[in-house]
């Protein structure tokens, strides 16, 4: 088995979602990006970001495809891949970072861990600094598309904790952790960018 993986969604999105962070970490030196997966998204966009220091992370029996991602980008704001398990916090890193990136994560971590996910970047960021979380969500219970639906019934039938997750339910887990929501911006393919902000 290739030890490098692919993931389409990866290069259907990869577009949009640079939109979004190119004018929102224009000051930022540093970035922890939660859940690389892959690595294709990290390897895409750190040569478009070069003041930025990427920094990907994983659990540990992924980081040898995101590595393969990283030589073959061969770009020297990219760092060294980090072991992250989210829900134990001594795994999570020191920084300092100016930002936090995470795409399609929320809907695949267990409940307990999107928390710790919360938790551990509140802890992370200084004031006024980016938490970009990219995936689906649902509002007030409500799916925002039949495809999204569709999709929530998909990740739940392989694993019972995956799920879209409601804004309103992240709202509340953001505000444990000293986050704010500051935008809301409406992605392809049903999909969204929160950008929740550390507070002052």
């Amino acid at each position: 088995m290739n030890p490098k993986r692919h993931a389409e969604a990866c290069e259907q999105n990869r577009l949009p979602i640079l939109g979004v962070l190119k004018p929102r970490l224009k000051g930022a030196a540093s970035l922890l990006e939660i859940g690389s997966g892959t690595g294709q998204h990290a390897a895409y966009f750190a040569p478009e970001l070069p003041h930025l220091a990427w920094h990907t992370s994983d659990l540990p029996d992924l980081l040898q495809s995101i590595r393969l991602w990283i030589e073959e980008a061969d770009c020297a704001n990219l760092r060294e891949p980090i072991a992250l398990d989210v829900t134990r916090p001594e795994q999570w890193p020191i920084g300092p970072f100016d930002a936090v990136f995470s795409a399609n994560t929320a809907h695949i971590l267990p409940p307990d861990a999107v928390e710790a996910m919360f938790l551990g970047v509140g802890r992370l960021l200084p004031p006024g600094a980016p938490f970009l979380l990219y995936g689906p969500f649902m509002y007030h219970g409500e799916h925002t598309s039949e495809s999204n639906w569709r999709f929530d019934r998909w990740i739940r039938a392989f694993e019972a904790h995956r799920g879209v997750r409601d804004v309103v339910w992240l709202h509340q887990l953001a505000a444990r952790a000293g986050l704010r929501l500051d935008e809301d911006i409406e992605m392809p393919v049903n999909n969204r960018t929160l950008v929740w902000r550390a507070a002052p």
